[in-house]
């Protein structure tokens, strides 16, 4: 079975209570990925888990670290996090590109999938930007300009599009969710979900490697309890990394 590793998924809220002239501020901590990590060992795979705040000082900027695992997850984490470590975003010293870094292991026989948010592809006010960083180029979507999320609070349902061996177990009518994020095909990939007359789950292959991207989110908000509780859930995220990891040659479908 596959190694994982899951980066992002994590934030932190400050608030501010005003209560007439007295206020005070209190700070919460979340993660997101826990339905996902345990649907993926359910399967048998393994998974490590990286934070966001993690992620900035110890993201792997090697091949050899890379190596470790078979599929490297990223999720609601933008790419300065990953571009920007404190040593060059506080000291101002050069250090290796790691999103060229893991494009270049992509290539190299690696495997990466990209799963939607507020912070993935392009995001809230065009935020994660990844458009114009050297991962994008591995990717097999192309992104839009600027803010790309699609809300869709009144529920819209996606469904299984084509055949393929990362989506064989998956039911063709998948539950309601309540986001998306705009994205359009590269000509060689393959879309195998859609929603709305666009792609939701598009896979292809860079290079040696394989590729994948998911245009809604891992949880909530854009997936609502429904579709964490549906029993798809679990072989959705199962068989695509299970596809991802496979060094097969002529098992595509």
């Amino acid at each position: 079975m596959a190694r994982v590793l899951l980066v992002g998924e994590s934030w932190s809220t400050t608030s501010i209570h005003t209560k007439g002239f007295d206020s005070f501020f209190t700070s919460t901590y979340e993660e997101g990925g826990a339905d996902f990590i345990a649907a993926l060992e359910r399967g048998g795979h393994q998974v490590d888990f990286m934070p966001s705040h993690v992620a900035s000082a110890q993201f792997p900027a090697t091949a050899d670290d890379l190596d470790r695992y078979d599929v490297i997850v990223l999720s609601d984490i933008g790419a300065n996090t990953i571009l920007l470590p404190s040593a060059v975003f506080v000291h101002g010293r050069s250090t290796p590109n790691r999103l060229a870094a893991l494009a270049d292991w992509v290539r190299g026989g690696g495997a990466l999938l990209m799963v939607g948010g507020y912070l993935s592809f392009q995001g809230i006010e065009g935020k994660a930007n990844y458009r114009g960083t050297a991962l994008a180029d591995v990717l097999p979507v192309l992104m839009e300009v600027g803010d790309d999320r699609e809300e869709t609070p009144h529920g819209v349902r996606p469904r299984v599009v084509a055949r393929h061996r990362a989506v064989a177990r998956v039911p063709q009518d998948l539950p309601a969710i309540l986001g998306y994020q705009r994205l359009t095909m590269r000509p060689a990939a393959e879309t195998l979900i859609a929603v709305d007359g666009r792609p939701l789950l598009v896979v292809g292959r860079a290079g040696e490697g394989r590729v994948a991207a998911f245009a809604s989110d891992m949880g909530p908000h854009w997936l609502p309890p429904e579709f964490l509780a549906w029993d798809g859930y679990d072989v959705l995220w199962q068989d695509l990394i299970t596809w991802l990891a496979d060094d097969e040659e002529g098992a595509d479908k």
